[in-house]
């Protein structure tokens, strides 16, 4: 039986998080340079994203590029850069086809203007689609964000239209990037490292986290399908007892 077969239909993860590890080591062990493992890549997440929508999980979010990544070799980020634009390029197609919407999160603008151009037209032609939102963390660091969250709460504080007793988690909630999406329930890093890398430190306060040994390129929909299906297999308490669930 496979996992997908296994897998409870009625107890899915509603947001799986990604940390998309290992392009680089992958490819030095085939002598090639390391944007051959980014381009390898593209079709792991493919697989992870039809992986999604085959049994219904309505969020995913992937690392695919962290604010530390721009201190990586010049040659590598603009290798990186045009390969995001050719792959948006390539699969908008298929995102409206799908019903998929594409999001991003992260300083955006730090991104070079054609891949800015390239992620807002994407983004804006598949507004309305809701079946999966496909969410790219892009030049994304998550201490950052609860920087940037507290620096506008604050600003709404000293405007007046807000008061610092009516600061509680859900207004905080509305102030980050993710706004409107909820905490990943499941992230999944492959690569062996056991780090979530400055990634959704917030949103990920109770997160079950699964670590794979394969590198990203060697990704398939039966590993999320197995990392799903053993997300199910624990027991998310949440602070109450077991008794208590």
């Amino acid at each position: 039986m496979s996992f997908k077969q296994k897998i409870n239909p009625k107890a899915l993860p509603q947001h799986v998080a990604v940390i998309m590890d290992g392009n680089g080591r992958w490819a030095k062990g085939f002598g090639k340079l390391r944007i051959f493992g980014h381009q390898n890549g593209v079709t792991a997440v493919r697989e992870a994203l039809e992986g999604c929508i085959e049994i219904g999980v309505p969020y995913l979010t992937l690392y695919a590029f962290s604010s530390e990544n721009w201190n990586r070799p010049k040659m590598e980020i603009t290798a990186l850069m045009e390969l995001l634009v050719d792959t948006l390029a390539k699969e908008t197609k298929t995102f409206i086809e799908n019903d998929i919407r594409l999001n991003a999160i992260g300083n955006i603008s730090d991104l070079p203007r054609n891949c800015q151009a390239k992620l807002e037209d994407t983004i804006t032609l598949t507004k309305n689609n809701s079946r999966c939102v496909l969410t790219l963390a892009l030049s994304y660091g998550s201490r950052t964000e609860i920087i940037d969250a507290a620096k506008s709460i604050a600003r709404q504080v000293a405007e007046g239209k807000l008061q610092v007793d009516d600061i509680d988690e859900k207004v905080f909630q509305k102030n980050l990037y993710t706004v409107g999406i909820p905490d990943p329930d499941l992230m999944i890093r492959t690569s062996g490292e056991q780090r979530i890398s400055n990634y959704l430190l917030y949103q990920m306060a109770y997160t079950e986290f699964c670590f794979l040994q394969k590198m990203w390129p060697e990704f398939t929909r039966e590993d999320l399908f197995e990392a799903i299906y053993n997300y199910q297999q624990r027991e998310r308490r949440f602070g109450k007892t077991s008794e208590q669930l």
